[in-house]
């Protein structure tokens, strides 16, 4: 069987399968999903969060200023500083913009150098899960004492709970990435000489 093209007929082994494209279409609306929910807990919410901080600092510098300082500013400076850095710390995983020691795999073997892509996924993946669960078993700990802030009324879980909802946010992120800048996390600057890389700065990023 054929298939028609602009220059005549091509075989229909190359026109790919219906199952093939309806499976395509499908995945990449998951991906797109996936990449949007990432995209909008983390980079927005670390926006805002750092949107905070120049609110409630500019608030503090005004009423030092006017001889009526506010006391809740220090501690909601802090609070809003910490969920700002570990939504930051997730949504860098999303663009693969995170640094990276990769010495040891251009000094080493072709088979080592392979290794980037799961290396990088697996200790990662690790890492945050071991964060996420640490900052549960915190947030959890923060519940059943009670524990409120100083001068802010709201409860410490609430600060707590950054820890873990980060872990997940960033574990999706980094499943994002692989599926759509495999490319960055398979480190293409191994191509550079062992001698350019050590001497060289060497910066590859998709979000810039």
């Amino acid at each position: 069987m054929t298939a028609p093209c602009r220059n005549g007929m091509v075989p229909s082994f190359f026109v790919a399968p219906h199952s093939i494209r309806k499976g395509f279409r499908m995945r990449a609306p998951l991906s797109s999903l996936l990449g949007t929910v990432v995209r909008l807990v983390a980079d927005v919410a670390a926006g805002i969060a750092c949107a905070g901080i120049l609110v409630v600092v500019l608030l503090q510098v005004i009423g030092r200023l006017a001889g009526h300082p506010l006391p809740w500013t220090e501690e909601a400076t802090r609070f809003l500083f910490i969920w700002m850095v570990f939504l930051g710390l997730a949504a860098g995983f999303r663009t693969v913009e995170s640094a990276r020691v990769v010495v040891f795999l251009v000094m080493g073997r072709r088979f080592f150098q392979r290794l980037a892509v799961p290396i990088y996924v697996g200790s990662s993946v690790f890492f945050f899960g071991l964060m996420g669960w640490t900052g549960f078993t915190l947030m959890r700990q923060q519940i059943m004492m009670n524990e409120t802030a100083a001068t802010v009324p709201i409860p410490m879980w609430l600060i707590g709970m950054v820890m873990p909802v980060s872990a997940v946010i960033a574990i999706l992120a980094i499943f994002d990435s692989l599926r759509n800048r495999r490319d960055l996390i398979a480190l293409p600057e191994l191509g550079l000489p062992a001698g350019e890389i050590a001497h060289a700065d060497v910066s590859i990023s998709s979000g810039y």
